[in-house]
C-alpha cells in the first residue's frame, strides 16, 4: 500500500505554516482514504449513532472543514 496522492490543499496552503496544526486526506494505491487528523475516539464513541459501530482497530479522527470542503474537488465520483 502506498501513499498515491493528496486530496485538497496542503496544510500549507490551507495556512499552516509551522507545520503544528496538519490534518490532510491521502488516496491510497487501494483506492482507499488515509486521513491524519484528531484523535477524538474517547470523546466522541458513545457519541455514534446506533446504527455506526467501530472495531477495536478503528479510530475517530477529526478533520477540519476547511481541510473536507477543499478537498471536495479532488474527490473521485467513483
Amino acid at each position: 500500500m502506498k501513499i498515491v496522492r493528496r486530496i485538497g490543499a496542503s496544510p500549507r496552503e490551507r495556512g499552516s505554516l509551522a507545520g503544528d496544526t496538519c490534518p490532510d486526506i491521502f488516496e491510497l494505491s487501494t483506492g482507499d482514504f488515509a486521513v491524519i487528523g484528531t484523535e477524538a475516539t474517547a470523546a466522541l464513541d458513545s457519541e455514534l449513532p446506533p446504527d455506526a459501530a467501530r472495531a477495536d482497530h478503528e479510530r475517530i479522527v477529526i478533520v477540519s472543514r476547511e481541510t473536507l470542503v477543499r478537498a471536495k474537488a479532488d474527490i473521485p465520483n467513483s
